[in-house]
């Protein structure tokens, strides 16, 4: 099909993910504090959307504290710059076997595995606009690490969103992912103006390269609205790749450490440096007021 470039485009800031990078880079924030103060930055610098997870303040290991996300998006609401916020609902399905003779019992060191209740507790406590929906089971990086998103688990989560009146953005890792989205959508566990954030070069699930990024593309309705990403130092070429094929944008340092060779990024910065991509290509960046009105958002205070 022919590329239609997108002329306004919204950025979402991934501000720290849940990755191992805590300790590769002085930027990744660990403290509720840190962590909204890196997403204010970004917001500052251009990102209309800011994406969250939490961490223990002290380890900067991975968490799903409620009462840390509630910091952050205290922090963030209280702050002197309007932003839409997505907090993940990711974690809670993370399942490390055993050894390839004795997979079972699971490994309990990293294996997480909560109910759907339990996976949207701070999204319910602190009701976002967008919270994430990862739609799909794959194997993840590590050797025997399988993120698990059932079929049953997905439609629970959904449904919880939905009736929350959060816009779950729909995280797909895979053509097989988009699929099961559709589904929802057809048994109405999820709106028909569906988000999508195209995952790309996680391993093991769709490869970075642009004939499989195109293939993601053209599963998306086309009355879908669509982001992606890539990893590493293909985190700018995807923002140009992107816009041109009729998406948005999303940066920040849980996908990417760098801004160049030797050089540690900031939010902010990834930020800024994705802006310039943009605006160099002719298209304009959206503001968080405009993006609500497009994806038909929420903006509450917490209950």
């Amino acid at each position: 099909m022919p590329l239609t470039m997108n002329r306004d485009v919204f950025i979402t800031c991934a501000v720290t993910g849940s990755g191992g990078t805590q300790d590769r880079s002085p930027h990744v924030p660990r403290s509720p504090e840190q962590i909204a103060e890196s997403a204010i930055a970004a917001a500052k610098a251009g990102a209309a959307i800011v994406h969250c997870h939490v961490r223990d303040p002290e380890t900067g290991a991975p968490r799903r504290d409620v009462s840390l996300y509630r910091e952050v998006t205290d922090r963030i609401r209280a702050a002197d710059v309007d932003v839409v916020l997505n907090l993940t609902a990711g974690m809670g399905g993370d399942m490390i076997f055993g050894s390839t003779e004795s997979p079972l019992p699971l490994n309990a060191k990293g294996t997480d595995m909560a109910g759907a209740t339990e996976r949207v507790a701070h999204v319910a406590e602190c009701l976002p606009e967008i919270c994430t929906l990862d739609c799909g089971t794959m194997n993840f990086a590590e050797a025997d690490y399988v993120m698990t998103n059932t079929p049953g688990m997905l439609r629970a989560m959904g449904g919880m969103m939905t009736e929350l009146g959060v816009k779950p953005e729909i995280e797909a890792f895979d053509t097989g992912h988009l699929w099961f989205a559709k589904q929802l959508v057809s048994e109405g566990v999820l709106k028909p103006d569906a988000l999508v954030q195209l995952c790309m070069g996680v391993p093991w699930g769709a490869p970075d390269d642009l004939n499989t990024f195109m293939a993601m593309v053209n599963n998306v309705p086309a009355d879908w609205n669509w982001s992606a990403f890539a990893l590493g130092r293909h985190q700018m070429p995807y923002v140009a790749a992107s816009v041109l094929a009729g998406g948005n944008v999303r940066v920040g340092l849980e996908d990417n450490l760098w801004l160049g060779k030797g050089n540690l990024a900031t939010n902010a910065e990834l930020v800024s440096h994705a802006v310039k991509i943009i605006e160099g290509l002719g298209a304009r960046v959206m503001g968080p007021a405009e993006v609500r009105e497009k994806l038909n958002l929420t903006k509450r205070m917490p209950k």
